[in-house]
């Protein structure tokens, strides 16, 4: 199994820590495809307490679940002399090196053989239904 370090803030959303920022295009959709195909996520953020919670709500509700949040494994312990690194084989944070490099691109390096018109059509489905807040109020 492969598995799939995902940062939060700046990644999965816009940074505005330690509210929830706007969801980043593609993000969600290109999770829930990583799910598909067998990926295994670990989010891996600096958040923690309520604020950690709420992250993993959101993303709860937004159709994807983690293997594991901010350990390489579900039951992993944490000994202070152990080092802290995630074991994940691959890295997904707007810290990197040049930054983020948007959910389109991810997809692209990690599914050459896709195009986008998939992922494409599952956002602007998303785009085009109202939220519950603008059905009950409009």
């Amino acid at each position: 199994m492969i598995k799939i370090a995902v940062d939060f803030d700046g990644t999965i959303v816009e940074h505005c820590y330690p509210t929830i920022g706007e969801t980043k295009l593609f993000a969600f959709e290109t999770l829930r495809e990583f799910q598909k195909r067998g990926f295994l996520l670990i989010l891996w953020t600096f958040r923690t307490g309520k604020e950690l919670e709420e992250a993993v709500e959101f993303c709860r509700i937004n159709g994807v679940e983690f293997y594991a949040v901010n350990k390489s494994y579900p039951e992993e312990v944490f000994d202070e002399n152990a080092s802290r690194k995630i074991d994940a084989d691959i890295f997904i944070d707007d810290r990197n090196l040049g930054g983020f490099i948007e959910w389109s691109k991810v997809w692209q390096m990690m599914f050459p053989e896709s195009n986008m018109e998939e992922l494409e059509r599952q956002a602007l489905k998303k785009l085009r239904k109202p939220n519950l807040f603008k059905r009950i109020f409009s």
